[in-house]
């Protein structure tokens, strides 16, 4: 065997380890609400070695990475035929994004990438052609009543109107279609009066449309005069145009959603009302903070909040807060199983992927019971009291 062959080797069998590593719980008393497990589940190390290396000794004597892979994070979540799957977003170190499914036995560790990424076709245009993409990423999965899965993403362009500015870009809600998670129709992407960056699709028809959760926004970063979580209904989704939005779910000065807010995942119906998972973001002498947290809508009306609990639900913790953009957590994909367990995918410092795991139970506990945000200091010293008194007596 070749001093080659022998790297090679060894290669393979760290990398297989790393794929066969069990994921335990994390120990501790936890917060109730959910547990946080012990590992990520999926990092650029996790991606197949065929990817990142040329195996060929002629062609790459020195077993060098050819294309290098900077981070696996903001993953939608789908149980599809009893199999656990993530469509990640996975970065190179070109900074280009690109989707790539992810398949799980149990949902929480024997992560394997399937063999290639996903192709996914430009935006088709009126006239007959293509509107590239730059850049696509962060995709939300809706498994729809009328029988296709859909996933929703940004797709990130160069702002033309400013072409001396490099760093100018738009952003809009790419959309496409599937059965498998295989073969994509790309649809056209949804056209709306402003820059739409976290947009979700309902998962049921609502007075005989689709319905999408937006968040209008000026720019490509500032949200501007968009105030929060949107709401529209569309007739077409194959020609998908935002004419009529409200907000659900606004932004509040001095709150974890104070700069900004965007649906996580598509919402999960339950008997007590649709459960959201969602993003927060505050302005901190170090940057902005990405939390998550959550909210309730009445089952016979999405657009009616009934529970919020105040403050975040996730955030960072420990080595998580580390990596390419510091203190931030962020959601688009969760699953439900039939027994009630809920799944919770979260990328942490826009560099690696967890899972959290909750119940339904346990999540409509604790946005039915947990208080609101009273928005001032003296509400929230007032709920805080409040519960010290119940707990003389």
């Amino acid at each position: 065997m070749t001093d080659f062959e022998h790297r090679l080797k060894a290669l393979r069998e760290a990398h297989e380890q790393l794929l066969a590593r069990e994921n335990k719980p994390v120990e501790g008393c936890g917060n109730g609400i959910y547990e946080r497990y012990q590992y990520p589940i999926l990092t650029a190390e996790h991606t197949p070695l065929e990817w990142r290396y040329d195996f060929s000794e002629q062609d790459n004597p020195y077993l060098m990475q050819r294309i290098m892979m900077n981070a696996v994070m903001n993953s939608g979540a789908i149980k599809l035929n009893g199999r656990y799957l993530l469509v990640c977003r996975v970065e190179g170190a070109d900074r280009k994004s690109f989707f790539a499914v992810a398949e799980s036995p149990n949902g929480i560790d024997h992560w394997r990438f399937w063999d290639e990424p996903i192709t996914m076709p430009e935006a088709p245009t009126a006239d007959g052609g293509v509107n590239p993409a730059t850049n696509i990423y962060d995709m939300r999965l809706t498994q729809h009543e009328d029988g296709w899965i859909y996933g929703v993403f940004c797709a990130e362009r160069h702002d033309d109107s400013q072409p001396g500015n490099l760093s100018a870009a738009t952003a809009t809600a790419g959309i496409a279609r599937t059965r498998d998670l295989i073969r994509w129709e790309r649809l056209p992407d949804l056209k709306s009066k402003s820059q739409q960056r976290n947009v979700v699709l309902h998962p049921e028809f609502v007075e005989s449309k689709y319905a999408f959760y937006t968040r209008p926004q000026d720019g490509f970063i500032d949200t501007g005069s968009g105030g929060g979580i949107g709401w529209a209904l569309v007739d077409d989704i194959t020609h998908a145009e935002v004419k009529d939005e409200v907000i659900i779910n606004a932004r509040h000065y001095h709150t974890i959603q104070e700069v900004k807010n965007g649906e996580g995942p598509a919402p999960l119906k339950t008997a007590k009302g649709w459960l959201h998972l969602a993003h927060g973001v505050r302005g901190t002498a170090d940057g902005l903070r990405y939390v998550l947290y959550m909210y309730m809508t009445a089952l016979d009306d999405p657009t009616r909040v009934i529970a919020q609990p105040g403050g975040w639900f996730l955030v960072p913790e420990g080595q998580e807060y580390i990596g390419d953009v510091m203190n931030v957590a962020f959601s688009n994909g969760w699953i439900m199983d039939e027994d009630g367990r809920v799944l919770i995918y979260y990328a942490t410092a826009d560099t690696r992927m967890h899972v959290a795991v909750s119940s339904v139970d346990r999540l409509i506990d604790y946005c039915m019971n947990t208080p609101e945000d009273g928005l001032t200091t003296a509400a929230s010293v007032a709920t805080i009291k409040a519960m010290v008194r119940k707990n003389r007596k």
